[in-house]
């Protein structure tokens, strides 16, 4: 598949979850997957200014790290992220899977967020 249809089909399911989120009025957890790294986001979405995030390029993520590109790496991303949330007394979010597919590093992401106290 040429990089231009792979950029193509994902700028659809982009558009089309952000479309169903486009009605919620909880903040959003969206999530960045690149090739060498993941980065997650909380974004108010009536302003769409970041309240707060973190990544795999943050110091205090990194720290420990052999791989920033593995489940493992998102793992540590997602727990950081729902401690962020924590701190500033946010407990329920919408998740903005961003047109990624929900596997791997994306669930992997979700779901330490989940268990750091986030509820989505």
């Amino acid at each position: 598949m040429a990089m231009q249809e792979r950029r193509r089909l994902w700028s659809r399911r982009r558009k089309r979850s952000r479309r169903q989120l486009r009605a919620s009025e909880r903040p959003l957890l969206t999530v960045y997957r690149s090739s060498k790294h993941i980065y997650a986001q909380i974004v108010d979405p009536l302003t769409g200014k970041t309240i707060t995030g973190a990544s795999t390029r943050s110091p205090a993520v990194r720290e420990g790290l052999k791989n920033t590109q593995d489940v493992e790496a998102a793992k540590k991303v997602g727990a950081a992220i729902a401690q962020l949330a924590r701190d500033r007394k946010i407990k329920k979010v919408s998740f903005n899977r961003n047109g990624f597919v929900f596997t791997g590093r994306v669930k992997a992401l979700a779901d330490a967020a989940r268990e750091g106290g986030l509820n989505f």
